[in-house]
């Protein structure tokens, strides 16, 4: 009894953080991801969890980011991308290069400055900056990261990114317009991008719920496939194995019309990884932070002004607006979801489509790169 007990609490506490969110303005500004670490934090540092509380929390983060990764990537939209304007395409690939060459770059300085497996937090730092906390989390898995770090790591990137997407939002069209041209595109149309306060309201009626039970046993079937193709590789690789495949088959079933086309596919997707938010913070120990933290705010802050400061120069070589430069840049450090917010505080509602799509694309790709710099770099440590 007190096993279910503990599984409805995992299962069940994002859904009263969500309806805070939804019903305290206040509390929908911090995040459902930070309270979601915040309660976890709670929970598992005064004292309360049982002693076997570690197998169903092994469990629950064994499932839930595998479950997440096919939900997010359902909506996604190949023949979107492909269609990508020129100079939205080149502010892609620049910001990617940007956030993999300053994260390599910052591994070097920051090596030997006390944290264990550096390599492990700079293929997580790839995964969010290209992705977002869906990346993180998976690279978690694969790269098999103490929960304290990958605490204390997001943590550390929630703040920066705050602070980041602040400057955006006031004086940084101001500032990089002194270095980068205007943004000229009068084809473009303006989009009215609304995805409403509560995204994940409406779930449960009937014309979206029906369609979402395809969506979710599509999903199953994505995690059993990959789950059968782990078993012809060594342990040690399995968890990859996983991942990367339906990462794989999650893009292949997005372009099938009839799969992208349902709604709240992504909003249950990050239910998941709220529940996966939760369970993870329990695990971590806060009495340890204080031994983790030498170098991990200073690589983090890096990661952040360092790949913009780098992709501000190469779009000023490459002639890529200031508009489209900003917007890339929210797309993978924040993600997609800050796009339209960005967007509408440079008043410039013509690059949410594409600023969505990049942000979709680095999604797509965060498992993968993520991953890769951080098998290289632990090769030449």
């Amino acid at each position: 009894m007190a096993q279910i007990l503990l599984v409805l609490f995992y299962l069940l506490i994002p859904f009263v953080i969500l309806h805070l969110c939804h019903k305290f303005p206040f509390v929908n500004k911090l995040g459902a991801v930070f309270i979601a670490y915040l309660v976890g934090l709670i929970v598992g540092n005064i004292g309360i969890l049982p002693e076997w509380a570690g197998s169903i929390q092994d469990t629950l983060t064994t499932i839930t980011v595998p479950l997440a990764i096919p939900l997010l990537l359902f909506s996604s939209n190949l023949k979107q991308w492909k269609s990508m304007a020129g100079k939205a395409m080149v502010s892609l690939l620049i910001g990617i290069t940007s956030v993999v060459a300053i994260v390599i770059a910052g591994y070097f300085i920051f090596m030997g400055k006390g944290m264990a497996d550096l390599w492990k937090v700079s293929g997580m730092l790839i995964g969010v900056y290209t992705g977002g906390t869906p990346n993180l989390a998976s690279l978690k898995m694969m790269l098999n990261v103490d929960p304290d770090v990958y605490i204390l790591t997001h943590t550390y990137d929630m703040i920066i990114s705050t602070v980041f997407l602040a400057f955006l939002m006031t004086v940084g069209k101001k500032f990089f317009s002194l270095f980068l041209p205007a943004f000229k595109d009068d084809n473009m149309e303006e989009v009215e991008y609304t995805n409403g306060s509560d995204p994940f309201w409406g779930i449960f009626k009937r014309e979206i719920f029906y369609p979402l039970l395809k969506a979710y046993g599509l999903t199953i079937l994505i995690f059993a496939i990959a789950g059968g193709l782990s078993l012809l590789v060594p342990k040690n690789s399995q968890v990859v194995v996983v991942i990367l495949t339906i990462t794989t088959l999650s893009i292949v079933a997005s372009t099938f019309k009839k799969i992208n086309a349902i709604e709240k596919t992504f909003e249950s997707g990050m239910y998941l990884i709220l529940i996966f938010s939760v369970v993870v913070a329990s695990m971590a120990d806060i009495s340890r932070f204080a031994g983790l933290t030498p170098g991990l705010f200073g690589y983090i802050t890096l990661a952040v002004l360092g790949s913009l400061f780098l992709q501000v120069v190469l779009g000023k070589i490459f002639k890529v607006d200031v508009d489209t430069t900003i917007i890339t840049s929210t797309a993978l450090i924040c993600s997609p979801p800050f796009v339209p917010v960005v967007a509408a505080a440079i008043n410039n509602r013509k690059v949410i489509l594409s600023g969505i799509t990049i942000g979709i694309i680095g999604y797509a790709v965060g498992n993968y790169l993520g991953f890769a710099i951080a098998e290289l770099l632990k090769t030449i440590q």
